[in-house]
């Protein structure tokens, strides 16, 4: 039998259009303003340069033959941002851009492809990258900078990246979800973070502050008194470590070494003992010997 003749495809042209000759089209789809602003776009743009290709169609004149002019059909937003670039001059009028050229089907319908077949990074990429842009030298302010979000944020990043491998494979998956995977960040333990969630995997009760509750189940808070009596710079000036929530904006952490605290609460009374103890002494001697 005989085999069916594959018919090859034809991709679009792809060519340079001086910026000059291009105009939006006004049947984009695109009506609700979504994601980074124009601005922060056209920054990107002036710093790692156009990484995405306009997608236009020749303008048809009025005697029904095409122009030497083009509509953007898709990529209006990038449209927008070089517009700025060219306002604020430091793109020229008649720099080429790089499009594909569209000549058969709907402009609607080639639109609305363009974003439909789209698929959103996943989380765990995004933190990813950013822990791959650390390790290559990228300071957190950096990177914060030239994505457009707050040092907080990267830092936050930064540490969900950190969690065991095996748990961020489970979060990958779909098995576990941001705001668990967030609860595991409050320690840096990989064989302990599994283990809890070994154990949240057999229980019922699978909500992150539990998560938070069992990796925290023998430390000290550092709302403690003990703790707040110490202070958080002289336990961690003693090798002490504080876990810390990076994903909430209350909780001052947990120290990890019970131990260590309550050496350094009693060696802090007594020395506070022996202040007061030197205090109270000099007070007798001034009441019998007065002047």
């Amino acid at each position: 039998m005989a085999k069916a003749k594959i018919e090859k495809i034809t991709l679009s042209q792809a060519r340079d259009i001086p910026f000059d000759k291009l105009v939006l089209s006004s049947r984009n789809v695109r009506r609700v303003r979504a994601g980074v602003s124009i601005e922060e776009l056209a920054e990107d743009i002036a710093r790692r340069t156009l990484l995405q290709s306009l997608s236009v169609r020749p303008v048809i004149g009025e005697d029904g033959q095409p122009t030497d002019r083009y509509e953007v059909q898709a990529g209006g937003r990038r449209y927008r941002a070089l517009e700025l670039l060219v306002k604020q001059k430091r793109l020229g009028r008649q720099a080429p851009i790089p499009c594909i050229v569209r000549e058969d089907g709907i402009l609607e319908e080639d639109s609305l492809a363009e974003k439909c077949q789209r698929v959103s990074l996943h989380p765990l990429d995004q933190f990813r990258a950013f822990q791959s842009l650390k390790e290559q030298g990228l300071g957190e302010e950096e990177i914060a900078a030239r994505f457009f979000v707050t040092p907080q944020i990267v830092r936050q990043r930064l540490k969900l990246a950190s969690v065991s491998p095996k748990l961020l494979e489970v979060y990958a998956a779909d098995e576990m979800t941001l705001e668990q995977l967030m609860s595991f960040t409050i320690a840096d333990d990989h064989a302990r973070q599994e283990q809890v969630w070994e154990t949240v995997q057999r229980g019922h009760n699978k909500e992150p502050y539990y998560i938070r509750k069992l990796l925290t189940e023998n430390t000290v808070r550092a709302t403690d008194k003990r703790a707040r009596f110490v202070g958080l710079a002289a336990y961690e000036e003693a090798g002490g470590i504080v876990l810390r929530d990076l994903f909430s904006q209350n909780d001052e952490g947990w120290l990890q070494d019970a131990t260590l605290l309550e050496k350094l609460v009693t060696e802090k009374l007594a020395a506070e003992a022996e202040t007061i103890k030197v205090i109270v002494q000099r007070d007798i001697v001034l009441r019998a010997y007065p002047g």
